[in-house]
C-alpha cells in the first residue's frame, strides 16, 4: 500500500466517526463555548468540518500565507449544514489524495503569516498533520458535548455512552 493509498484510508476511516459526532451537534448550542479561551462551538465544528480541504491546498501549494489569504471561515449555522460542508470537503480531498502526488510529498510546505515563518515541513508531513488535527480537534468536540451532558459515540470502540465500563 502506498502512501497515498494509506491516507486516503484514513481519511475514509476518520471520515466515519467524524460524521458521527458532527451528527449530533445541536443547532441550539452552536454559540456555546466551555470556557473564555476556547472556541465556540460553532468555530469548532466548522474548522472539523473544513480540516479535509488541507489535503488540496497541501498538495496543489507550496505554501499558506494568511497575510495574502486572509482565513474565512464558512458560515455555517445548522447541522444539515455543517453535515454537507463537511461531506464536500471529505470528497474533495479524496479527490486529491492521488498517485499523481506522490512525487510532490517530500517538497516543503510553509505555513506563515508574511514574514513570520510557523512552520516549515514536507508536505507528507502536513497532510498527517491534518487528518491528526481532524482527530485532534474532534476529541475536543467530545468534550464540548460531554460537558453538554449529549451522548456521545465512540471513536475507535465503544463511548462510556455506548456501554463501555472503564
Amino acid at each position: 500500500m502506498t502512501i497515498i493509498q494509506q491516507f486516503s484510508r484514513q481519511l475514509e476511516q476518520e471520515a466515519q466517526t467524524t460524521r458521527k459526532m458532527l451528527s449530533i451537534v445541536p443547532d441550539d448550542k452552536y454559540d456555546w463555548k466551555p470556557h473564555t479561551k476556547s472556541m465556540t462551538m460553532k468555530r469548532l465544528v466548522t474548522h472539523i468540518a473544513e480540516l479535509p480541504s488541507w489535503i488540496k491546498m497541501t498538495l496543489t501549494t507550496d505554501e499558506l500565507d494568511f497575510s495574502k489569504n486572509p482565513y474565512k471561515v464558512e458560515n455555517i449555522t445548522n447541522n444539515g449544514e455543517l453535515l454537507n460542508y463537511f461531506e464536500r470537503m471529505v470528497e474533495e480531498g479524496k479527490e486529491y489524495l492521488k498517485e499523481d502526488y506522490a512525487d510532490s510529498l517530500s517538497e516543503n510546505w510553509t505555513l506563515r503569516d508574511g514574514e513570520t515563518i510557523y512552520d516549515v515541513s514536507p508536505k507528507v508531513d502536513v497532510l498527517r498533520m491534518a487528518l491528526s488535527q481532524i482527530i485532534h480537534h474532534r476529541a475536543q468536540l467530545g468534550v464540548y458535548l460531554r460537558l453538554l451532558d449529549i451522548p456521545i459515540p465512540g471513536s475507535y470502540g465503544p463511548s462510556a455512552d455506548e456501554g463501555f465500563k472503564a
